[in-house]
C-alpha cells in the first residue's frame, strides 16, 4: 500500500516498501529539492492529472551503461550522412512541450502534466535538468530530456518528429556522458525501443549499489552547451 506524503514535510519512504508495481508513494510536491531528494534515493514522479503525484522505484530497473550502447548499421548509416544538427539545453522548454504532445503508440495520454513541465523548466533553469536536440534544416527534428546528479543521468522522455531523430540526440549524449565518465542512464522502466538500444534489467538494489557510487562524484550544473567536447566518439565494428 503506498503511503501518503504531507506537501509540506517532505519525507520518502524507504524504497523496499513499494509495490509489486513499483508505487512507492502519493502526495507531496514538485518544488526542486523535492525531486531532487527523490531521484537521489532512485525515486521518480509519474502520474497524470487526474491522480495525485505518484512517486515510482521499480524492480526491477531499466538502465543504459554508455559503454554498451548499441550503434545499429541503420544509424550509422543516418550518422554518417551528417543530416542531423545536435545541440545541448539549446532549447528545452520545447524539446519538454514536445514530449508531452507527441502521442507514442498505444498511448492516449501523456504523463507530462503542466505541473510536471513547469516542475523541470525549474530544475533546467537550476541546471540540473538537461536536453539535447536535433535539428534538421534548422527546424527541431528530435530531442530527448532528463534530470543529472553526481554521475548519473536519469532520462524521463524523448521525442521525434523525424524517423531516427531521438536516436541522433540519445547517441550524441551517450557519446557526451562516455567523456565524462558517467555511470549510467536511469531508462527507469522498460521499453522494447531502449532495450534495443542497449539498456537492459538491473536488480533494484544492484541499482542503488551504482546510484550510490555515481552520487560520490561532483555534479555537472549549469548548461551544458559550454562544456562540450565532441572530439570523443563511439567506435564499434
Amino acid at each position: 500500500m503506498p503511503e501518503y506524503i504531507s506537501q509540506n514535510r517532505i519525507i520518502f519512504p524507504d524504497i523496499a516498501e513499494a509495490d509489486k508495481d513499483g508505487l512507492l508513494a502519493l502526495g507531496g510536491n514538485l518544488e526542486i529539492n523535492t525531486l531532487l531528494s527523490a531521484y537521489k534515493k532512485g525515486i521518480f514522479p509519474w502520474y497524470s492529472d487526474e491522480y495525485p503525484i505518484m512517486w515510482w522505484s521499480p524492480d526491477p530497473r531499466m538502465v543504459l551503461f554508455p559503454k554498451k550502447f548499441i550503434l545499429s548499421k541503420s544509424l550509422k548509416h543516418t550518422l554518417a550522412q551528417n543530416t542531423f544538427e545536435v545541440k545541448f539545453d539549446n532549447d528545452f522548454e520545447s524539446v519538454i512541450e514536445y514530449c508531452s504532445s507527441v502521442r507514442r503508440k498505444e498511448q492516449d495520454d501523456t504523463w507530462i502534466t503542466s505541473e510536471m513541465k513547469k516542475a523541470y523548466l525549474n530544475l533546467h533553469y537550476a541546471g540540473f535538468a538537461h536536453s539535447v536536440e536535433t535539428y534538421r534544416d534548422g527546424k527541431l527534428a528530435g530531442g530527448l530530456y532528463g534530470v543529472s546528479l553526481g554521475k548519473a543521468f536519469f532520462g524521463e522522455s524523448m521525442f521525434f518528429l523525424q524517423r531516427d531523430a531521438s536516436k541522433i540526440a540519445l547517441y550524441h549524449l551517450v557519446n557526451l556522458l562516455l567523456q565524462w565518465n558517467f555511470h549510467f542512464i536511469d531508462a527507469q522502466v522498460e521499453t522494447k525501443h531502449l532495450k534495443s538500444l542497449g539498456a537492459e534489467m538491473i536488480p533494484r538494489t544492484d541499482f542503488f549499489i551504482h546510484l550510490e557510487k555515481a552520487l560520490l562524484e561532483p555534479t555537472l550544473q549549469g548548461n551544458w552547451s559550454q562544456l562540450i567536447n565532441f572530439k570523443t566518439e563511439i567506435h564499434h565494428e
